[in-house]
């Protein structure tokens, strides 16, 4: 792929599926290969797309391997059952991704997903939420109403089972937090901003267990092209908890608080270099070409400097208005 053509590719979609898709395309195979063979948890099953990494009893998480090129899933996702109902989070990028992870909760659970969250409306998150969709049976699809608005207008190619899978969603509070009740497990629902207009975290207390959404990456540098940063950075910090807790990012490997304090660290990082270099009058295109993370970070996925200058004109917006 050349330059131009990787203009003319990120200038084509504003999702983290662009984002992703370009990676895989420059990522070497050993690095491809990183998060399929490091996982947390016991895999309990495996797939070019990624492994469901049990993370306690009732709770899994999709960890999807975007960089081997398979674009099935691309998010991370997961599965949280209690005694009468089972959440699915994510629809994932194609509705094969949702179908699939739909099988294993009933292999693992004995039941088809009761119950569907979108964490935000980007397409690598929520293009395959029909894949949930079974003749007989019924899947509540959860999600705050930007989020629904979004998916339907800027999701593209527009996709009529997508459509009709989003007719009837129950929407999440945009401002109060609210619980899904499976029978002897609550997830809590937190509604957030800052990665988009409107994300939210699914949370569980015990075990402690955080699903981030995209307000989370590990080891990945994270898309900031809806990004409002002083939102995320608030967002981010406020899954930090106290007792042990697993973290399941957006995007790269599961987390402990050694890779989440890291990942604040590197948007940190960001902020202080944004406003530097606003302070001297460089422009987000300049700033973002000159700009590598400092090796105490250790090493975060990057294939294109257009991620640097997305990450500083986000900042440019908020500092431009003060």
């Amino acid at each position: 792929m050349n330059d131009l053509s990787r203009r003319e590719f990120l200038a084509k979609s504003s999702s983290c599926a662009a984002h992703i898709a370009l990676a895989a395309f420059a990522a070497p195979p050993a690095l491809r290969a990183l998060w399929a063979n490091a996982p947390l948890g016991p895999v309990v099953a495996r797939e070019p797309f990624g492994n469901l990494e049990k993370v306690s009893d009732g709770i899994w998480a999709l960890i999807s391997t975007p960089l081997t090129g398979d674009r099935t899933t691309l998010s991370n996702g997961g599965i949280i059952a209690g005694r009468s109902g089972v959440l699915a989070i994510e629809g994932f990028n194609m509705p094969a991704g949702a179908e699939w992870l739909a099988t294993r909760a009933r292999e693992l659970t004995g039941r088809w997903p009761t119950h569907v969250a979108l964490t935000h409306y980007h397409s690598d998150h929520s293009n395959g939420v029909a894949g949930y969709e079974r003749p007989a049976t019924r899947v509540t699809v959860r999600a705050t109403e930007v989020t629904r608005g979004l998916v339907l207008e800027r999701n593209l190619p527009a996709d009529p089972a997508r459509t009709d899978a989003l007719k009837d969603v129950t929407f999440f509070s945009g401002t109060e937090p609210t619980v899904i009740d499976l029978g002897g497990r609550v997830v809590r629902v937190v509604p957030r901003s800052g990665h988009t207009a409107s994300d939210v975290s699914l949370e569980v207390e015990n075990p402690s267990v955080v699903f981030c959404g995209d307000l989370v990456w590990n080891a990945m540098f994270p898309n900031y092209v809806d990004a409002i940063p002083t939102q995320l950075s608030r967002s981010a910090r406020a899954l930090r908890r106290r007792s042990k807790t697993m973290y399941v990012p957006g995007h790269g490997a599961l987390a402990k608080e050694a890779e989440f304090d890291r990942y604040i660290a590197m948007i940190d990082e960001v902020e202080n270099a944004a406003r530097r270099a606003h302070e001297k009058g460089q422009t987000a295109a300049e700033a973002g070409a000159g700009y590598a993370l400092p090796a105490s970070l250790d090493e975060w996925t990057l294939f294109n400097k257009v991620f640097f200058e997305r990450a500083f004109a986000a900042w440019y917006r908020e500092l431009d208005k003060r």
